[in-house]
């Protein structure tokens, strides 16, 4: 089952909408540990190390301690873990799980869906495809969803409605269901406004560590 984020031709200008609320603001770079690279944080993820002296994901850059930054692709945290990275950048010996991927994997798509059950929390969520629907009729939706096992038809129609906003359909029905704490979830949007724009950015992190790159945002352009 593909699950994928499809962002449409006319991405830049939707990304606008999406963050005209937001003030710009300089993003933070920071060196991976594994390619030596300067990237905006952005584009990597921070780990940091326990008191018992163990590597963790740190997706909010909040744990104390210095960060160990690494690229956010699986396979550079592969590569970190297999080649000792992380205790050559602590300049200690560390303990990083050998499925250390997995655990940021998980963790960002826990990340994406937690904002997903505050967009809904806070009213900046619609679910139901005749919902979805209005809500487009109203110019109000700045980013869709439709889950990865819904049915294509869905999808194709949400598509041809609004065909300059993003698509996202990384998650299942369950997990759209579980999120937004109700049964059979399968189309969703979300207004503009903060949430919009974080919700989209870890969608795109997580796309990329899972190395969807028919579907990379920077490069895709979706079908009309």
């Amino acid at each position: 089952m593909k699950m994928s984020l499809q962002l449409k031709k006319s991405q830049q200008r939707q990304v606008k909408e999406v963050t005209r609320k937001a003030p710009e603001k300089e993003i933070p770079e920071r060196r991976c540990i594994v390619e030596g690279e300067v990237k905006p944080v952005t584009e990597l993820i921070r780990f940091a190390v326990s008191p018992q002296g163990d590597i963790v994901p740190d997706l909010d850059a909040t744990l104390p301690g210095r960060g160990l930054w690494v690229s956010a692709r699986r396979d550079a945290v592969d590569e970190a873990v297999k080649k000792g990275r992380f205790s050559r950048a602590a300049k200690a010996r560390v303990s990083a799980d050998a499925n250390l991927a997995n655990l940021v994997e998980d963790r960002l798509r826990v990340k994406c869906l937690d904002l997903l059950g505050l967009a809904r929390r806070s009213g900046n969520l619609t679910a139901g495809f005749e919902k979805v629907k209005a809500m487009l009729a109203a110019d109000d939706a700045v980013v869709l969803l439709a889950a990865a096992d819904g049915a294509a038809d869905g999808r194709e129609k949400l598509a041809r409605l609004a065909a300059d906003l993003p698509l996202v359909t990384l998650f299942g029905v369950a997990e759209l269901s579980l999120a937004l704490g109700r049964e059979n979830v399968v189309h969703a949007a979300l207004s503009s406004g903060g949430l919009a724009e974080r919700f989209l950015r870890e969608t795109v992190r997580l796309a990329g560590f899972c190395g969807d790159r028919e579907n990379d945002p920077t490069t895709q352009q979706a079908v009309e």
